[in-house]
């Protein structure tokens, strides 16, 4: 079995406090979307809200599956693990509203064709298979931060899932801002994400 290399963050302990710091001291100065690359400043548009990159619909059923608690609000009452996942700023990402209800829960993948609801955004979505494929320049970001938050909370990732986001870390490198962003939450929660660091780490991670 493979060791992880992360240790989840304990110092923020609830989402409330999470999303504080996200808008007052990681996006500050403003931003990139992650699914649309729209940019914004430091005064944040209403179209603007907040995503977990890996779904806390998951986190949740699996917390059901251990009997640990029985839905989003009954985690935040019962399960301090829960809080922990839930206000972890390496998951964390500023979305379009629109974009992000579309995204639901769904995984990530590759979509054949170009499955586009909003054409000015590379951003492809497939009700049928529950199946979503961001543009090129954010997959890497979004690949490393998947592997990150399995990493440091033993959650799954299903191997099918987890081949391809391997393969977008390797053709998408980390960006100046996504290493900025790295630094900065650190200093904010005392953990970084290695991946960004060290992508090649990334072969090492358990899948299920």
């Amino acid at each position: 079995m493979t060791k992880s290399i992360h240790q989840g963050q304990n110092q923020i302990k609830n989402y409330q406090k999470a999303l504080r710091l996200f808008w007052g001291k990681v996006y500050r100065d403003g931003g990139k979307t992650l699914y649309s690359l729209q940019q914004f400043g430091p005064s944040k548009p209403d179209w603007i809200n907040v995503e977990h990159v890996f779904p806390m619909a998951w986190v949740i059923k699996d917390l059901i599956k251990r009997k640990k608690c029985y839905d989003r609000r009954d985690c935040r009452k019962k399960s301090r693990r829960f809080n922990l996942i839930e206000s972890d700023l390496h998951n964390l990402y500023p979305s379009r509203r629109d974009l992000n209800m579309l995204r639901s829960s769904y995984r990530f993948g590759i979509i054949k064709g170009e499955i586009r609801l909003f054409p000015k955004f590379d951003f492809e979505i497939n009700s049928k298979y529950h199946l979503i494929e961001p543009a090129p320049a954010s997959q890497g970001e979004i690949a490393r931060c998947m592997f990150y938050m399995a990493d440091a909370y033993d959650l799954k990732l299903f191997s099918k899932q987890a081949k391809t986001l391997a393969y977008w870390n390797k053709i998408d490198q980390p960006s100046k801002e996504e290493k900025r962003r790295n630094d900065l939450i650190e200093d904010l929660q005392g953990t970084r994400n290695l991946f960004i660091d060290s992508p090649e780490k990334i072969v090492n991670v358990k899948t299920v």
